[in-house]
């Protein structure tokens, strides 16, 4: 099958520092790829690069086939990929509603919105009710549902995730693992970094591991259902 994402020789450098060290990847149609390693491994800057949020160094960014490495960064949501950021970064005094419609910028057939709204608000009922609510208000596993659906109203083909279990209870994670796990069977292909190593590996099809800014394993489904325990002893060591 061919790829939907191929990173080749990808690098991202911030300075002299070199954040990410020419990798090579490819995430195929309807997957759920893990992108995992400890603090400080390179996995969010990857993220930000793919999404133009910060410049390729060296390398490219193929989507579909198509080399998107220079695109703008406002132009690729358009293009069928999103990214649900580090933090949730959601826009703190905007509404649940204003915030949705960031999202879905560039997007020029009101009824693409309309049926996307819809959508974020059947997969998460509570925002529904929070519509006029400052989004800075909002608990912290309610603002990582409204990054999520944010991300979702351009209808993405690819969906990057970065950590979104990261700080929330564990009530809330379950939910968030149970929407990757919902989004997958709705045919979004998902690449995911996440420091919950156990969950990551309950949900994805195969995982890279990363390590100063380079890929050292790529583990696959069998792997990961055989060896998550050594999985998640490497990922430690790091």
């Amino acid at each position: 099958m061919a790829s939907l994402l191929a990173l080749e020789n990808f690098k991202v450098r911030y300075g002299a520092v070199e954040a990410v060290r020419g990798i090579n990847l490819d995430i195929r149609k309807g997957e759920v790829v893990a992108l995992l390693g400890a603090n400080g491994a390179g996995k969010s800057s990857t993220m930000n690069g793919i999404a133009g949020l910060e410049p390729v160094a060296e390398g490219r960014v193929l989507f579909d086939g198509q080399d998107i490495t220079d695109l703008p960064p406002e132009e690729i949501p358009v293009s069928g990929l999103t990214l649900s950021p580090e933090g949730r970064r959601v826009f703190s005094t905007l509404t649940v509603e204003d915030n949705l419609r960031m999202g879905a910028y560039g997007v020029r057939d009101g009824a693409v919105i309309d049926a996307a709204r819809k959508r974020v608000f059947s997969l998460f009922p509570i925002l529904a009710k929070r519509q006029g609510q400052y989004a800075g208000t909002l608990s912290g596993g309610q603002q990582q549902m409204l990054a999520i659906g944010r991300a979702l109203m351009c209808n993405p083909r690819l969906l990057l995730l970065d950590e979104p279990s990261l700080g929330l209870a564990p009530l809330i994670v379950e939910q968030v693992f149970g929407l990757i796990a919902t989004l997958r069977d709705q045919g979004v292909t998902i690449f995911l970094v996440e420091q919950n190593v156990a969950g990551a590996l309950t949900i994805a099809d195969r995982a890279y591991l990363m390590s100063s800014g380079q890929i050292t394993r790529h583990v696959t489904a069998d792997e990961m259902r055989t060896s998550g325990s050594m999985v998640e002893s490497y990922l430690g060591s790091q």
